[in-house]
């Protein structure tokens, strides 16, 4: 049988049903000839205060198979009746309770960190604190993009930790986790920094992890990742393993993204994310070659440019090469969509861009997805939602076709209700031939209710009526 290797976020399920086996570290003496040995025990006794178990409790709704049940009640409820059951007919509820880690972070108000799938879809949140006292936690804010959520509990005398410099974590660095792996409270585990700045994961909508040695488990999820200071440099979010356990390859959540987005939920409740309308990829020493420019350049590309967005309107095109943003020097793509997406709408972002061989300043202020989205419906009312691209080639049974190809069509625009699909090629617009994107925009009347499409797909050509 072959073995998958699989990234696995770390909230534990009261479910998981096997033990873990215990390592007995042998007891050191305090000192050998009159050495005092080195010992983590001074810094933990600081910082475990901060960290909490987080024990989340809700239900969910798993379809139903009417044939696991007998033929007499099948299609009818719990008492009788048609009504189904507790889900309306839908399935049955089924109730869980799942264990995760958390963070203290201001003392005074009772906010503390942990990541976001943690406490998903429950209902009661109930915070251990190292002492043992429990409490009911409320909602914060939650950003999903991040993984990143706040709590709060109202509860005297809480220890909050301390952030660190993010700046100065290096590679080969020692640090420390501390959480609740397998609902084990207070557990400690220690390793070094692996790896910095890893972001092509696809965990999270946004990524700059830290990978990590230190040995995490399910139920690690939110807890801390500590330096030998005792100070916060990451939350422990996933880890890629074979079976859901450690095999020394951690990842956590950096402790400059943490204070952002916590920062926002705190003040906001939710992050108010503004877009640029660019698509970007890191510069690699390949494609530097083929732009002719240093191949120990570093920067981020930009691939394409949305029409009436904000970069758009700042003036970036396809081709320009970000070399900074926020004066900050550009090391790959991952970067640039974390600035931008980690920022409220309406914030100004600089940008140092190498276009033709010169440097030059771009200001790009993002906007609001919502007022984006209106914005594009009232100048296109009939197409917005729609990616194309130009078409010119040989089809069979059409011979040369010159015309529009739909890339994609977002199933709540007008296109797709009317019948558009991805693949098909447009042809004509209002009974007049169209043969690239230009010739289709000019086309259009936006006074106009609706716009007939004639379409080639496959073998066969249709026409569709798409109104505003």
């Amino acid at each position: 049988m072959k073995t998958l290797l699989r990234l696995t976020t770390l909230a534990a399920a009261l479910s998981f049903g096997s033990t873990l086996p215990s390592v007995a570290l042998a007891a050191l003496p305090p000192a050998v000839n009159g050495q005092t040995l080195p010992s983590l025990s001074p810094m933990l006794k600081r910082v475990m205060p901060s960290v909490v178990n987080i024990s989340s409790q809700g239900q969910t709704v798993t379809a139903q198979n009417p044939f696991n049940e007998p033929p007499s009640s099948r299609g009818k409820g719990k008492d009788g009746d048609n009504s189904g059951d507790d889900a309306g007919g839908s399935g049955y509820v089924k109730k869980f309770q799942s264990f995760g880690s958390g963070v203290i972070v201001d003392a005074e108000h009772g906010f503390i960190i942990t990541n976001a799938h943690v406490i998903s879809q429950a209902q009661t949140i109930t915070i251990t604190l190292n002492d043992g006292r429990r409490y009911r936690a409320g909602i914060k804010g939650v950003d999903l993009a991040s993984d990143i959520a706040v709590l709060q509990i109202k509860a005297p005398n809480l220890q909050a930790i301390t952030f660190s410099d993010a700046s100065k974590l290096e590679v080969g660095d020692f640090v420390v986790a501390i959480g609740s792996p397998f609902g084990l409270n207070q557990t400690v585990t220690s390793g070094i920094v692996s790896a910095l700045q890893r972001d092509d994961l696809q965990i999270e909508g946004y990524e700059d992890f830290i990978q990590t040695d230190a040995s995490i488990n399910p139920g690690n999820s939110g807890g801390a990742l500590v330096n030998l200071q005792g100070q916060l440099v990451g939350m422990n979010t996933a880890i890629l393993a074979p079976s859901g356990g450690n095999v020394g390859i951690g990842f956590a959540i950096p402790v400059d993204m943490i204070k952002n987005v916590m920062d926002q939920l705190i003040q906001y409740g939710r992050i108010g994310r503004g877009i640029a309308g660019v698509m970007i990829q890191s510069l690699t020493p390949e494609l530097a070659k083929a732009f002719h420019v240093d191949g120990n350049l570093k920067g981020a590309i930009v691939t394409s440019v949305s029409p009436n967005s904000p970069a758009a309107a700042a003036g970036l095109r396809a081709g320009d090469i970000i070399e900074k943003i926020n004066s900050q020097e550009v090391q790959r793509a991952g970067q640039v969509k974390n600035t931008i997406g980690l920022v409220r709408s309406g914030s100004e972002i600089n940008l140092l861009v190498l276009r033709d061989g010169k440097t030059q300043n771009f200001k790009l202020l993002t906007a609001d997805p919502n007022a984006y989205k209106k914005q594009n419906e009232i100048s296109n009312p009939f197409l917005f939602g729609v990616i194309m691209r130009n078409f010119d080639a040989e089809v069979p049974n059409f011979g040369h076709v010159q015309g529009i190809q739909v890339l994609n069509a977002s199933d709540n625009s007008p296109a797709w209700q009317a019948g558009l699909r991805t693949g098909d090629v447009i042809v004509s617009s209002n009974l007049k031939p169209v043969h690239d994107i230009d010739q289709l925009k000019g086309s259009i009347d936006n006074k106009q209710s609706e716009l007939l499409l004639n379409i080639l797909r496959g073998n066969g050509a249709a026409f569709f009526v798409i109104k505003r």
